[in-house]
């Protein structure tokens, strides 16, 4: 899988408030872990996100507790797209490395 596409709900990492994110489908998620690749700090993959007409190079980070990559969506693009907490939002999502 070099891209996907989903929709999921914007969500705030409850540990540090000011970082949202959205969570990668299981289906997805379990594609991009299978996908072989040099390692990363934190098991991060680099990845290009589209939310709307915004799109950022970033990274995807697994997360033990959903079991799913998590997608960072920053400030810029959250106002951009006026995107709140609890709102879904379209993803493409393509897997850079």
């Amino acid at each position: 899988m070099s891209t996907c596409r989903f929709t999921a709900e914007l969500w705030r990492w409850e540990a540090q408030g000011a970082w949202f994110f959205v969570t990668v489908p299981a289906r997805e998620s379990a594609l991009i872990r299978e996908r072989p690749r040099p390692p990363r700090g934190f098991g991060s993959v680099r990845v290009r996100a589209t939310i709307g007409s915004t799109t950022w190079t970033t990274s995807v980070f697994p997360d033990s507790t959903r079991g799913a990559y998590v997608l960072p969506v920053k400030k810029a693009v959250r106002r951009a797209e006026e995107l709140e907490e609890g709102d879904d939002a379209a993803v493409l999502l393509e897997v850079l490395e």
